[in-house]
């Protein structure tokens, strides 16, 4: 089988030590962890892990198996890039300077829809929402003039098709 991305939805209580119990479940099958989000979700009292891996589906399925164990997990859920909704967030802190004094930075900005935070004497930080490969970019327009700072979110992502979620996770707490 073929390795590629997959998203992980694991929908939980939200206890003490479960995101370790998740991360060693990964580890003794040695995969890497590509991005790890975790929040609230729509139904009060219960989260979200969204978890990215390159793998294949039957080591997807296998580690949907296993991370259903876990007693504070409720239900998970895979997807591939082709059926989920995904984006990034990333900060980029940049010399003012550069903003008043390269014109080619004011371009990289337009160019990549980044939306200015703040802009001091010192610095401005630019925030960017998108694909990975969209903030890799101008990461890269960036990066020749120098980044001060530089951080990236995991992956949110919601599916495609209407999952009726609330309804689902009902089901599995009653």
């Amino acid at each position: 089988m073929e390795k590629q991305l997959y998203t992980i939805s694991v929908y939980t209580e939200n206890n003490l030590g479960l995101l370790n119990r998740i991360a060693t479940i990964f580890l003794k099958r040695h995969v890497n962890i590509e991005s790890l989000t975790v929040s609230s979700t729509e139904i009060e009292h219960v989260s979200r892990f969204i978890i990215v891996a390159y793998i294949t589906e039957d080591e997807v399925k296998k580690i949907i198996k296993q991370i259903e164990k876990q007693i504070e997990v409720i239900k998970a859920f895979y997807h591939t890039n082709d059926e989920a909704i995904y984006l990034q967030s990333a900060l980029f802190k940049v010399k003012s300077e550069l903003l008043f004094e390269k014109r080619q930075i004011q371009n990289i900005i337009k160019k990549s829809n980044a939306r200015i935070v703040t802009v001091n004497p010192e610095f401005f930080v630019l925030e960017k929402s998108g694909r990975k490969e969209e903030i890799e970019e101008l990461y890269d327009g960036l990066a020749e003039y120098g980044i001060m700072q530089f951080v990236r979110s995991g992956r949110i992502s919601v599916t495609k098709e209407e999952m009726k979620i609330t309804e689902l996770l009902e089901k599995e707490l009653v």
